[in-house]
């Protein structure tokens, strides 16, 4: 009878300690998506603080393209908003927009040739290009980050924690073809 008792206790441990190395793994894993939120974030807030800079510096030079700048001036809030709240979606759909107004504003900077060649105009340009292309990395980070979460919460035996402990699935930041397409810069100046 001892011999079976101290098997059950055995058995017991294992499954215990088995059950809290993948209760330790599932927060891990969750842990790692809010980091990852929380770089795509950093990089966000950097841009929306220096967008006002690059509009401000193109307002001086272009008197007539006020549209173009209140959009990006929208978006750049849409943005904001989107992030504050944590509204995944949102950010993809405003980021979409911040994106086009972008692209219309450097495409309507090249008939300003006093703007293209401000070193003003070139440096915030330089950083925003760069802070796109972190986002842009950092999106597939968090992406990845998600991925491997939400198949996590899934796997059996994860599940039966996840389930036990209320493991959500995050969202992916998608788009969709229509916003992954590129500006057509033809027809911004027709």
């Amino acid at each position: 009878m001892e011999l079976t008792t101290l098997i059950i206790l055995v058995a017991l441990a294992v499954g215990l300690i088995y059950a809290i190395m993948l209760y330790n793994q599932l927060v891990s894993v969750k842990h790692a998506v809010s980091q990852a939120w929380s770089n795509i974030d950093v990089l966000l807030r950097q841009r929306h603080d220096e967008l006002p800079k690059l509009v401000e510096a193109c307002r001086r030079y272009m008197q007539y393209e006020g549209e173009t700048l209140e959009r990006v001036i929208a978006a750049r809030s849409a943005v904001a908003s989107a992030r504050q709240q944590s509204d995944v979606k949102g950010v993809g759909v405003a980021e979409t927009a911040l994106r086009s107004g972008l692209g219309q504003l450097f495409a309507l900077a090249e008939n300003y040739p006093e703007l293209k060649a401000s070193d003003s105009f070139q440096h915030l340009q330089g950083r925003i290009t760069g802070l796109e292309s972190g986002i842009a990395d950092r999106r597939e980070l968090y992406n990845a980050a998600v991925n491997i979460n939400n198949v996590r919460i899934e796997q059996f035996p994860e599940v039966l924690l996840a389930r036990l402990f209320s493991f959500k699935p995050a969202e992916l930041l998608q788009f969709t073809e229509e916003e992954k397409a590129d500006v057509d810069l033809r027809a911004l100046f027709s």
